[in-house]
């Protein structure tokens, strides 16, 4: 999971920044404020392996975080163990095989 945050970071920090901004300044209309941010976010993130590798391997839990999302516009914070699920999952999921994984070093 370290490795997909880095790699987000370092190719995705300007999009991030953006989004991050503007959910926390829209609490109650991110959802619709933010939507041009967050697809600008997603396609940033979904060209490198890693990132797909994790999607695709915890897709679940990122579509019930999301949904959680949805239902809760005026508290995104009462997504949290939506979150943490998906963290959970993406700390497991196996990238010795993906290309362009950082090696530890």
């Amino acid at each position: 999971m370290q490795a997909a945050m880095d790699i987000t970071a370092k190719y995705c920090h300007k999009e991030m920044e953006a989004y991050g901004s503007c959910v926390a300044s829209n609490p109650s209309t991110w959802q619709l404020k933010c939507h041009e941010l967050k697809i600008k976010v997603a396609q940033c993130t979904s060209s490198h392996p890693v990132i797909q590798k994790i999607r695709q391997d915890c897709s679940s839990e990122f579509v019930e975080f999301e949904r959680c999302l949805r239902e809760n516009q005026d508290k995104p914070t009462s997504c949290s163990q939506h979150v943490a699920r998906f963290l959970g999952c993406a700390e497991t999921v196996d990238l010795s095989g993906v290309d362009s994984v950082p090696q530890p070093s």
